[in-house]
């Protein structure tokens, strides 16, 4: 019986390792679909300089202003880097002072522990820098749709110039989009 006290030990070590394995790739996340359909702050097809405070005028020719509403400041597609991904990513100013960015028909794979990052970079930049020096929004909220993040008070957004999707389990890129001024 020398073959059993073999195979044993060996059959627990290759479950472990499937078992390990199986949860740290989570293969079955290159197949799955998690849409989000939020409300986007400013509209896709919104044409941009629509957005922006301006002044209207009325029938008498003076001018009085307009509610300050959401506006793009800045935007760019998706840049894939390690999976495929399709979309927009805008940097949107919100009245009274705060930002969001928000993501317009986004289209990536699903993966594990994904999440959403500012970054100093340039979306030109090395994938590992993104890695680096970034501000965390939290998790990817779906792999499909349209989503925003707000950006917390105190991030100094002149400073902002790509946003990412982040694997953190592997320290991986998704993909980047740049955040170019309109």
């Amino acid at each position: 019986m020398p073959n059993r006290r073999f195979l044993i030990p060996v059959a627990v070590v290759l479950v472990v390792a499937l078992g390990v394995g199986l949860y740290l790739f989570q293969p079955w996340r290159l197949i799955t679909v998690r849409e989000t359909n939020e409300a986007l702050l400013v509209p896709a097809s919104a044409d941009r300089s629509a957005s922006q405070l301006t002044a209207q005028s009325t029938s008498s020719g003076a001018s009085a202003p307009v509610a300050e509403t959401a506006r793009e400041v800045a935007a760019g597609e998706w840049r894939s880097l390690e999976h495929t991904t399709t979309g927009r990513a805008s940097l949107i100013a919100l009245p009274g002072g705060g930002h969001s960015v928000q993501f317009a028909s986004l289209n990536t794979s699903d993966g594990p522990d994904l999440y959403v990052y500012l970054s100093p970079h340039a979306s030109s930049s090395a994938e590992k820098t993104f890695g680096e020096g970034f501000t965390n929004l939290g998790k990817l909220k779906g792999n499909r749709g349209d989503q925003v993040y707000e950006i917390p008070a105190g991030v100094d957004v002149a400073g902002i110039r790509s946003v990412v999707i982040w694997c953190q389990r592997f320290s991986a890129g998704f993909a980047v989009a740049p955040l170019e001024r309109v």
